[in-house]
């Protein structure tokens, strides 16, 4: 599959961003638990030179325990901070304002030593479409002040939320980058729903994701499906359309009902906790 997507509006957001960056002292980024690199928008880290970096993998309730921690420890690693949150039900926020302290610590001293005070932590909120960055910060904020919606694309303009005597927070619209130079990246991000259904083909996609959870999981399609699985992608799609009774006129399959059918279950988590990339070695380490 080949896949890209780049509307216009993000060219007009990236800068945007390159114009506020210089106003904040952190970068929280939200990347999708689910696929913590390929959900991380590779501009950032140009544009997020010399300031502090705060990683938060959301929707870890979606993903698979197991490698939250290991994703949590390999971007600690890299040196980051890391919290594993799930902005719907507010998991894992409580810890996030310590943490942002602690990050900013650096900018707390030198604002001190020349006789500032009580000067509030300006972080700019950044991650790709649908993420979940609005329902962070609603989340966090307690409130709902920004618009939110399950697809990609709904936050346009800029926004300052001020949460706290301590801390603001810039919220920025959903961007991806001009060039996937990796196809396996647009695919992965096709599967969570951060590139527009519409701009690709479901078929296709669904049989990508069904081949990829037959390998890595095995055993949890023929759990939720009720199937047999196999090598064979297409035919397991098969039998999920006959199983949901996904008919055409004529009784035909409805191979694309089907496929839509596992894509939204993938995506709202009813197939099972599932996560589709690894650290380093993460998986073959599990395998063994």
């Amino acid at each position: 599959m080949n896949l890209q997507w780049y509307p216009g509006h993000m060219t007009k957001a990236k800068r945007m961003m390159q114009e506020d960056i210089k106003l904040i002292d952190l970068i929280i980024e939200l990347v999708d638990a689910r696929i913590p690199l390929s959900s991380r928008n590779p501009d950032i880290d140009e544009l997020g030179k010399n300031k502090a970096r705060l990683i938060l993998l959301n929707k870890s309730d979606l993903a698979d325990e197991r490698y939250n921690e290991k994703w949590s420890a390999y971007f600690k690693e890299k040196g980051y901070y890391a919290v594993k949150v799930n902005s719907r039900s507010g998991g894992g926020l409580k810890s996030i304002n310590g943490v942002i302290q602690d990050a900013c610590r650096e900018k707390i001293e030198r604002d001190r030593r020349r006789g500032i005070k009580n000067r509030p932590i300006r972080a700019m909120v950044v991650g790709i479409p649908n993420v979940g960055k609005s329902t962070f910060i609603n989340s966090f904020a307690g409130k709902a002040c920004t618009k939110t919606g399950n697809k990609p694309g709904v936050t346009k303009g800029k926004q300052w939320i001020r949460l706290n005597k301590s801390v603001e927070l810039l919220d920025t619209p959903g961007i991806l980058w001009p060039k996937f130079e990796d196809q396996s990246v647009g695919v992965k991000l096709a599967m969570i729903g951060s590139i527009k259904d519409e701009v690709v083909n479901v078929e296709e996609l669904a049989l990508e994701l069904l081949k990829s959870l037959h390998k890595h999981y095995e055993s949890i399609l023929s759990k939720r499906y009720d199937i047999e699985e196999t090598e064979d992608s297409v035919k397991m799609l098969e039998q999920i359309a006959v199983k949901r009774q996904c008919l055409l006129k004529g009784q035909e399959l409805d191979y694309e009902k089907a496929a839509r059918i596992v894509l939204e279950e993938f995506r709202n988590g009813k197939i099972g906790r599932i996560t589709l990339e690894y650290p380093d070695g993460a998986k073959d380490e599990d395998d063994q």
